[in-house]
């Protein structure tokens, strides 16, 4: 348990611990439950992670959990009762879904996304939507309904975004699993922020898009834990085929945790910290990652400083994030959209003025940086590199301006190091490696060879044990 933890003692323990406990029938899912909304009563109102609020019908779910046990008892992904949180993008049948837009405030849909269907399936248990910027653009989580998610480490920060919400409900062990998703890092940069673990997996391994988006692949959901092993664990309980989701993956032959359960310190890391000059990072993250390999390297992993090219890596993501926004936030009605921060609004503009040839540009760019990555990942294990490139801001402030010195153009320009892993298709996890000296986390970006997170989550779980960070959250709210 981290030091100053006040919560009770079972939101402490890991996923897999509390799985464990709940199949052997030590410990009810109801007490689960009760744990998780004791500990949501003390702390939320101070981070604003979680809140919306789904206790009657997350009851209700618990004493069904039972009936279900006989079907999925010895499943991998099996959560036997947990709670856990979904990120309010994401239908939940019954319960407020409000996408952080003032137009969609009082959205309470009739089904819920075929991924929580499949999560429910498999014995969790939804405790509430977390918080989000307005259909999670941006880096920042603030909306017009619910206001600012605060940073746990230092409640003056940003806790990131656009999954802020899940990664400082598990910081604060409001819950032990999240659910999260990323397009430009949305679930990357919060888990850097927030000291957790946060997996952007291959399109359609953890579910899909939308009905309406089915065929994109730059928004994908994914898993959010406090360590590699729960994050293994939310993986398996989301993966699988699922018909009305046309990109969605068989589940793999072997579970993901147990590729955690071999992970050798044996791995092959490259590591470009600023990604060969594509984007700015300060001294002082280079510094805590570079001291993370380090240490690795003690203990038998092979580091070399080394890129693949990337070239118009930037282009090819900003047309294909423009593209993405335009088909999907930009075709709501008009009563929705005219309620849209200026930051979204200009996304969906831009992606509506594309020429033909930026769109033809961008598809064939990113087959020929997919190709760079393939073949350089022969070689490695894994790419290393910044998460982002410096520590959270005030919460107040929407996005930087500027990283080392060096202007940001736009809003998303402090997040270029996301643009690689969603541009090509890549598995890519955030782990935390570290501090700063101002006591802020944090996180090392591991990218994966294509449908390679077991890869990935076996290389994280050989830094994690090494680098010192597990068993550092929950904590409770710091003001500083």
């Amino acid at each position: 348990m981290a030091d100053g933890f006040s919560g009770p003692a079972l939101t402490a323990l890991e996923a897999h611990e509390a799985v464990a406990l709940l199949k052997k029938g030590e410990v009810s899912p109801s007490e689960l439950l009760d744990a998780a909304f004791a500990r949501i009563a003390a702390v939320d109102p101070q981070v604003n992670a979680i809140p919306t609020l789904c206790e009657e019908r997350a009851r209700e779910a618990a004493r069904s959990v039972e009936g279900k046990r006989r079907e999925n008892g010895d499943a991998p992904g099996w959560l036997a009762g947990l709670p856990i949180g979904i990120k309010d993008l994401m239908p939940v049948k019954g319960v407020r879904t409000t996408f952080g837009t003032l137009g969609l405030k009082d959205f309470v849909p009739a089904e819920s996304d075929p991924l929580v269907e499949k999560l429910e399936a498999r014995g969790a248990i939804v405790v509430g939507k977390t918080n989000t910027p307005e259909m999670g653009a941006g880096g920042n989580t603030f909306n017009a309904i619910f206001g600012r998610t605060r940073n746990p480490w230092d409640l003056r920060k940003s806790a990131g975004g656009s999954s802020g919400g899940a990664a400082a409900s598990l910081a604060t062990g409001e819950v032990w699993l999240s659910h999260g998703s990323d397009l430009g890092g949305s679930l990357r940069t919060p888990a850097a922020y927030c000291g957790i673990v946060g997996l952007r997996p291959t399109p359609g391994r953890a579910g899909g898009a939308g009905p309406a988006n089915a065929f994109q692949t730059e928004s994908v959901q994914g898993p959010m834990a406090r360590t590699v092993m729960d994050t293994a664990l939310f993986l398996d309980a989301m993966a699988g085929f699922d018909p009305r989701q046309p990109l969605s993956l068989d589940a793999p032959a072997e579970p993901f945790q147990e590729a955690v359960r071999r992970a050798s310190p044996k791995v092959r890391i490259a590591y470009a910290p600023d990604l060969g000059g594509f984007s700015p990072v300060e001294g002082e993250i280079e510094a805590v990652m570079r001291r993370a390999l380090e240490v690795a390297q003690g203990n038998g992993a092979t580091v070399e400083e080394a890129c693949p090219q990337l070239p118009g890596l930037h282009e090819t993501y900003v047309t294909l994030r423009a593209m993405n926004w335009a088909a999907g936030a930009g075709r709501h009605p008009e009563a929705v959209q005219r309620h849209y921060k200026s930051t979204l609004a200009e996304n969906i503009d831009l992606g509506r003025h594309l020429a033909a040839e930026q769109i033809y540009d961008a598809q064939r760019n990113r087959s020929l940086l997919y190709a760079n990555m393939q073949f350089f990942l022969e070689r490695y294990d894994v790419l290393a590199c910044a998460v982002v490139g410096l520590e959270p801001t005030l919460a107040e402030v929407e996005y930087p301006t500027s990283v080392a010195g060096a202007p940001m153009a736009d809003y998303m320009g402090w997040l270029r190091f996301a643009f690689l892993a969603t541009t090509t298709a890549l598995p890519a996890l955030s782990l935390p490696v570290g501090f700063t000296e101002s006591g802020m986390p944090v996180g090392m970006q591991l990218i994966g060879p294509p449908r390679g997170e077991a890869k990935v989550l076996a290389v994280a779980k050989a830094l994690e044990d090494v680098v010192g960070f597990r068993g550092r959250t929950p904590i409770d709210p710091r003001r500083r």
